[in-house]
């Protein structure tokens, strides 16, 4: 009987083999037949680690670049860096994080389709996250979900800009990420605006609560128990 060391040797394996597949078969059962031979794992273990074939391929490949963001965020100078542009700096070192863009592009329409919608989002949802555990996040109230889910809009829409984008060194993808994290960062100002109108807020303090289940990008100060 394998041992966990050996099953997860067993999966880096067969993702390391996957790529050079992936671009001709996308994410399939013929790339996980076609990555167990190359890498030596035998079949009926290949199918094992990877239950549902493709996507279960495709969505471990995309948890193998998560695992990998908080030690290559951590080795970056974050001191005196404004917190929108840790957010920035995390999403565009997730995203050359990427082997093969052509990679994601299979993956995109793989989980385009209805039955693995679902799985797409998750993979999202874990990448903000990860983003936010890395960069100190402690948040345990509402403001957890709507940190999540704004980020995962960004990073999502990000992505899509990335792989048609042929400037060089992603220069237009980066400026796209800047201008979606300003429209945040300014919806959330005007917020902060309608809070301290005392008129303002009689008048839409349920929609004031509505909006602060939209989108919460928090400074450090915001986080319980952070203070800088």
């Amino acid at each position: 009987m394998q041992g966990e060391n050996g099953t997860d040797a067993a999966k880096d394996r067969v993702l390391d083999a996957c790529l050079p597949h992936v671009a001709f078969d996308g994410w399939s059962e013929a790339t996980l037949r076609a990555a167990s031979a190359d890498s030596g794992v035998a079949p009926a273990l290949a199918r094992a680690l990877f239950p549902r074939g493709g996507v279960d391929l495709a969505l471990a490949w995309h948890r193998r670049g998560d695992a990998a963001l908080p030690a290559v965020l951590a080795a970056r100078d974050l001191v005196g860096m404004r917190y929108r542009d840790k957010i920035a700096l995390a999403v565009r070192l997730r995203l050359e994080l990427i082997p093969d863009a052509e990679a994601v592009r299979r993956a995109a329409a793989l989980f385009a389709l209805p039955q693995h919608a679902g799985d797409g989002a998750r993979a999202i949802w874990a990448t903000a996250d990860t983003i936010w555990r890395a960069l100190g996040d402690s948040s345990t109230d509402v403001n957890w979900y709507t940190k999540r889910a704004t980020l995962s809009a960004v990073y999502s829409s990000t992505g899509l800009y990335w792989l048609g984008d042929a400037s060089p060194g992603h220069a237009a993808t980066w400026e796209f990420l800047d201008r979606r994290i300003d429209g945040v960062m300014a919806f959330e100002k005007i917020k902060a605006q309608m809070r301290d109108n005392s008129l303002v807020k009689a008048v839409l303090a349920g929609p004031l609560r509505a909006m602060d289940r939209i989108t919460a990008f928090k400074q450090p100060q915001d986080l319980p128990g952070r203070s800088g």
